[in-house]
């Protein structure tokens, strides 16, 4: 086996190494620099409080609404940026990975499912609540 053979694919492999580390850090800085600054106007603080009545039926703080909203309309890699930046116990996390990993990016699926012939919007409807009956059980039980 030459040593070019071998090399391709270390090559190869950090190139997508770095490509996906840049595809992650686009996301996950500019959420984390809006994070930052809602909570230095304190306007994550008022979304937190008009979301903790519903949020804490599920275990989480009021800001926890923000990353399941990104996480269910956008993706998940942009919920882990914002949970990132609130301050949240193992069992929030837990609650919100579970719920966000039942129901995540749901335009760009909903988008896909259309193309297969399957109606999107009962599909999409389906999994935001076996997610918030999941994070329910997950609150309930852990």
């Amino acid at each position: 086996m030459s040593v070019e053979a071998i090399q391709n694919p270390w090559v190869r492999g950090l190139k997508n190494g770095i490509n996906t580390v840049w595809e992650l850090a686009k996301v996950v800085i500019p959420l984390t620099i809006l994070i930052s600054v809602l909570k230095e106007t304190g306007l994550l603080g008022t979304l937190a409080g008009k979301m903790e009545p519903l949020m804490s039926l599920l275990g989480l703080p009021g800001e926890a609404a923000l990353a399941l909203v990104v996480g269910y309309f956008v993706n998940i890699y942009s919920a882990i940026a914002v949970i990132l930046a609130i301050e949240l116990t193992a069992k929030q996390v837990t609650i919100i990975a579970v719920m966000i990993t039942i129901c995540h990016g749901l335009f760009l699926e909903g988008a896909i499912t259309q193309k297969t012939g399957v109606k999107a919007f009962p599909l999409a409807l389906m999994r935001v609540v076996v997610s918030i009956l999941a994070g329910l059980v997950v609150n309930w039980l852990y």
